[in-house]
């Protein structure tokens, strides 16, 4: 986890008056899946693409494996692998075929060539599809051919651009299976997704943008300890007087309690016993209650406690 694999220094992107990128700052380091997060417009396409030299930029510099990247640096690039978003693979080609075209950019010798499709094939468990065209395959085996052709050369850096959107949850699994094993096998990950549960599960680092700029950094644990709502704890109830709601409301670390349809509702920022006091509260008051619940927030909450719930219909 020492080495920089890559290293975004002060990056400006302008289309005319919009600021697509405002000075962002980036670093990643060697093993990391690293997530990249935002609602939609706030810059993770456009950073993706000058990362990978499809756009210029205004000001600023990127290295990747310590080596400035230009359009022109071959030698850097036969070490990336790249997953976009909308699948990118011939259609007049088989599944083996599209699979041998990519590799073989980057590849020359045909014994090893042949081992790494052979690999590529078996990792992404398209055995069974190899004479079929990409017109025959479904949606979860086409993005699975795509992983295929992008991963094939064995790249150092991969980055995944929204993987696994329209897939079936057999698909999805498969892919966020073989990104885990991917990482094992030594290739530093770059992850974009719109789905939390994913990033949650698999990044071991994320950052999150807005406006072009970067907004929040660090573990899934470290950002759920920058929003305000740490736990919420709710309990069925028939009634909550006012002067039990006061005490609950006077609690350490309880910033709202709301009641109704018979549902306590205790929100919480900090502590760590918080349910038992909540439940101290009830007992003493001598008030019956059911089901208890204790939600701790997720990577979700904290995406839009940050970035806001307004809805998003642009694109990055």
């Amino acid at each position: 986890m020492e080495n920089t694999v890559v290293k975004i220094q002060n990056l400006v992107k302008r289309y005319d008056d919009l600021v697509a990128l405002d000075h962002l700052e980036l670093e990643i380091k060697e093993g990391e899946v690293f997530g990249l997060l935002g609602p939609n417009g706030s810059g993770k396409t456009t950073t993706i693409n000058c990362l990978l030299s499809l756009l210029s930029f205004d000001k600023g510099e990127i290295e990747i494996f310590g080596k400035k990247m230009t359009p022109v640096s071959y030698d850097i690039k036969k070490d990336i692998g790249i997953i976009m978003q909308n699948v990118a693979v011939f259609d007049e080609l088989t599944v083996y075929e599209n699979i041998d075209y990519f590799c073989g950019l980057y590849i020359t010798d045909k014994a090893t060539r042949k081992q790494y499709v052979d690999e590529a094939v078996s990792f992404v468990g398209l055995e069974d599809f190899l004479k079929f065209y990409p017109k025959k395959l479904s949606g979860g085996l086409l993005r699975r051919l795509n992983i295929a052709c992008g991963i094939a050369h064995k790249p150092k850096l991969i980055i995944l651009d929204e993987p696994t959107v329209a897939v079936d949850p057999q698909s999805r699994n498969k892919i966020l299976e073989g990104i885990e094993e991917l990482n094992k096998n030594g290739a530093t990950v770059i992850y974009t997704s719109h789905y939390m549960e994913e990033v949650e599960q698999i990044c071991t680092r994320i950052a999150i943008m807005d406006k072009g700029k970067k907004i929040a950094e660090g573990t899934k644990d470290e950002l759920k300890r920058m929003i305000k709502n740490t736990e919420t704890v709710t309990i069925e109830i028939m009634e909550l007087p006012d002067s039990a709601k006061q005490q609950l409301a006077e609690l350490p670390h309880v910033y709202e309690v709301t009641c109704s349809e018979n549902k306590l509702t205790v929100c919480c920022s900090g502590g760590k016993h918080n349910l038992i006091r909540i439940l101290d509260v009830l007992q003493k008051n001598d008030l019956s209650f059911g089901r208890v619940y204790s939600e701790l927030p997720t990577l979700n909450d904290v995406f839009l406690e940050i970035t806001g719930k307004a809805l998003r219909d642009k694109e990055d």
